[in-house]
């Protein structure tokens, strides 16, 4: 099976996890953000490559060195990439296992998809965008249950610690009191590593 990519990007530091990683990302999204910014990645003509397992494998391994020496990996991103969670599950069983796996997500998704990387990812960074559904569906077309449940279900799995949160601050969506109240409602739910910021947008 290959999956349709929009880009394989190496040499990151420090951007997508520790030391140097590679990003790959995938084609493809449930979501339809106003400030979108990886748009191609919903256009038909805007897939770079499709690409299996093996073949997204051959690709990044010539990095093998650089992840290994400053502890890096793989990070998965896109568009959505637990929409390939089959691609990237046959990815992390056949990658040397000292890679970290870092996975940037929207967990909008059937549980089924992260039920199956669960085993193999390093560190999660959610964009929630924000737990209001509300504002949610506003700015992302799209409702917030799916994310709810699934990091309801990280939390159960105990792995908090392991998920780092986006929390915008997104221009004509959300307020300050809104953020707050989505990281008030994460922090009962055992989440503690929020990356707070606020989207810059073009005029």
């Amino acid at each position: 099976m290959k999956a349709p990519l929009i880009g394989i990007s190496r040499h990151r530091l420090t951007t997508d996890g520790e030391g140097v990683t590679t990003l790959v990302a995938f084609h493809g999204c449930p979501l339809r953000c106003q400030y979108c910014l990886n748009s191609h990645c919903l256009r038909p003509d805007g897939v770079w490559q499709r690409l299996s397992a093996d073949e997204i494998l051959e690709q990044v391994a010539i990095d093998d060195l650089y992840f290994q020496a400053t502890n890096g990996g793989i990070c998965f991103g896109g568009g959505e990439p637990l929409l390939r969670s089959d691609v990237i599950s046959k990815f992390c069983q056949k990658c040397p296992k000292e890679w970290n796996i870092y996975l940037e997500t929207s967990l909008n998704v059937p549980l089924h998809h992260l039920q199956q990387v669960v085993p193999f990812v390093t560190h999660y960074y959610v964009d929630i965008k924000d737990l209001s559904p509300d504002v949610y569906r506003s700015y992302s077309e799209s409702d917030n249950t799916r994310v709810v449940a699934n990091l309801q279900h990280l939390a159960d799995l105990q792995l908090q610690s392991r998920v780092t949160i986006r929390l915008p601050l997104i221009p004509d969506f959300n307020t300050p009191a809104d953020r707050q109240r989505s990281r008030w409602q994460l922090e009962e739910m055992g989440f503690t590593l929020f990356d707070e910021f606020e989207y810059i947008v073009p005029k």
